[in-house]
């Protein structure tokens, strides 16, 4: 059995964009918020405020100035799928799903540098959007899923190789 068919939420990405950090498609807790990263056990925004220490993460009910905070530092986000029909929030349960149109992104974001892949079902895409971006230049990075279901990499783990992309950008300094 399927469920009903979900719709993705918009791209979070702005000229300055050198990182775009590609999720698979959104869990229930982010549908309901309309909010990426919207489940309070997921490591993507306590990650990025690891990595940005200095700059206050603005609360979830703010919503639209995460947003804006993770634009200033150069991160763009969205998800390879637009829209699926999913019980539940577990990327093994996506049926019928629907990539979104990478094709006109490139001209949002012309300072793209890196794009990575949370987790390994954005990633089984990584070439489909390369090709969509016409970005054959452009490194792909496959990081571990920063999903509370993704238990087996403690966050320092996850840090690390999250660190290590953002260094890759640009958007961190390396160290």
């Amino acid at each position: 059995m399927t469920g009903s068919r979900l719709q993705g939420l918009p791209p979070v990405v702005g000229p300055d964009t050198r990182l775009l950090i590609l999720g698979s498609f959104p869990g229930v807790a982010s549908l309901k918020a309309q909010q990426y990263y919207g489940h309070p056990q997921n490591h993507f925004w306590k990650i990025w405020q690891a990595l940005w220490p200095d700059d206050p993460l603005p609360r979830p009910e703010h919503y639209d100035a995460r947003c804006a905070w993770a634009l200033r530092h150069g991160l763009g986000i969205w998800d390879v799928y637009a829209s699926c029909e999913r019980e539940g929030s577990l990327d093994s349960a996506i049926r019928n799903a629907e990539v979104n149109d990478f094709a006109a992104l490139r001209r949002r974001c012309p300072q793209l540098q890196l794009i990575a892949h949370n987790g390994g079902e954005s990633f089984r895409h990584a070439r489909t959007v390369r090709a969509a971006l016409e970005a054959g230049h452009l490194p792909l990075v496959k990081l571990p899923s920063t999903s509370p279901a993704n238990a087996s990499w403690s966050f320092e783990r996850k840090l690390a190789a999250w660190r290590e992309a953002a260094a890759q950008a640009g958007i961190i300094s390396a160290s």
